[in-house]
């Protein structure tokens, strides 16, 4: 579990710190104060199996760039990630966290190109005209976990972007591949990710677990089946599930049950498949009423402790953050810790809300947003 989080010259951070991060850690802040980018650095930061993160975390912003004069002509514009989104040679941000054992790391720079053989084998460069005309620099990313260390160079080309196709020629051999984060952004998960997570858990306790989770919102909820192989399933869509009545005699697509049971949905199978892993979320209220989010944080709470989750959501609702106080008034406070931190842009440090303080503002109605 991470303890503290700090990111030096990453996106609109120049420097920036949280501390006391418990189990449960609620980002709060105005608009373009970073909360999201606090989540994509956690999860560059967690994400230490492959590269794919990077590109998920990119393309989601519309980061990347389209060449239509050069064949595969899609790449990453890297310098969004850099602080002022700019880049040279020499250019730099690095993500660290403090973890109970050990610390862990992650540095991204640029250098002067000079490439081995192997390398250039590797990424076919002799014979890629995008190599050729660049100004010849690599993009070098290095995780640090512990004592092991890892390091992955991959060429820029002449618009100092980084192609998709040398993505996928990386392939890592970390010890920590057991690693698992999952990102609920705030439009929720795509149906086909929502599938995916649900054929994990067939057949296992967390099956029942959605199923009481729905219930939260609609109590006559009885059953929940994926449909997904059927040939009415379309991308982007609230579909491929469908659930059973306690007053109905057919099944009814989720879909026509509202956001509010999607969003369910995504969020708990979601953290069931984070387990031992970490949770993100941005703009967690999306979709769900206030008088559901103290169930919600109630089944995200319970889930967090059983499963070993940490989790970090972002919220611009007062409900939101109020309804989070009557989890934090039962602990006394709990030794996982349940912590709001509150983002102000161009401040290095948030401001922590601890249990017993989240309590004592939601009684005296003080604004912590």
């Amino acid at each position: 579990m991470l303890k503290s989080l700090r990111i030096e010259n990453f996106r609109c951070f120049q420097t920036f710190e949280l501390q006391q991060l418990g189990l449960l850690n609620l980002l709060v802040g105005t608009n373009n104060s970073g909360k999201t980018s606090l989540l994509e650095a956690i999860q560059l930061l967690t994400s230490q199996p492959g590269l794919d993160t990077l590109r998920e975390v990119m393309v989601s912003r519309g980061e990347y760039i389209l060449d239509h004069k050069r064949n595969n002509g899609r790449e990453l514009d890297v310098r969004h990630l850099f602080y002022g989104h700019e880049i040279d040679v020499g250019s730099r941000f690095s993500i660290f966290g403090r973890n109970h054992n050990h610390q862990e790391s992650i540095t991204v720079f640029v250098e002067q190109a000079e490439w081995t053989d192997t390398q250039t084998r590797q990424y076919n460069l002799s014979r890629d005209r995008d190599f050729e005309d660049s100004q010849q620099v690599k993009l070098v990313i290095e995780w640090l976990v512990g004592k092991e260390n890892e390091r992955v160079k991959l060429p820029l080309s002449s618009f100092n972007g980084l192609p998709f196709r040398y993505l996928d020629r990386v392939r890592r051999n970390s010890k920590h591949l057991e690693a698992k984060t999952q990102f609920v952004t705030a439009s929720s998960l795509k149906n086909e990710n929502m599938i995916e997570l649900f054929d994990q858990i067939v057949l296992t306790p967390e099956e029942e677990f959605v199923t009481v989770a729905l219930q939260t919102i609609e109590p006559n909820i009885e059953r929940i089946a994926s449909i997904g192989s059927e040939p009415y399933q379309f991308a982007g869509s609230h579909s491929g599930f469908v659930v059973r009545l306690a007053d109905e005699d057919q099944r009814i697509p989720i879909g026509s049950m509202g956001d509010g049971i999607w969003r369910m949905l995504g969020l708990t199978l979601a953290i069931v498949n984070a387990k031992n892993g970490v949770l993100l979320v941005d703009e967690i209220d999306t979709g769900l009423h206030f008088s559901a989010m103290s169930d919600m944080w109630k089944l995200i709470w319970e889930t967090a402790k059983r499963l070993n989750v940490q989790v970090f959501a972002t919220t611009h609702n007062s409900d939101c953050w109020s309804s989070l106080a009557s989890i934090a008034s039962t602990e006394h406070p709990s030794p996982e810790g349940i912590t709001i931190h509150r983002i102000e842009k161009d401040k290095p440090n948030s401001i922590v809300f601890t249990e017993r303080q989240i309590v004592i503002a939601a009684e005296r109605g003080i604004e912590v947003r």
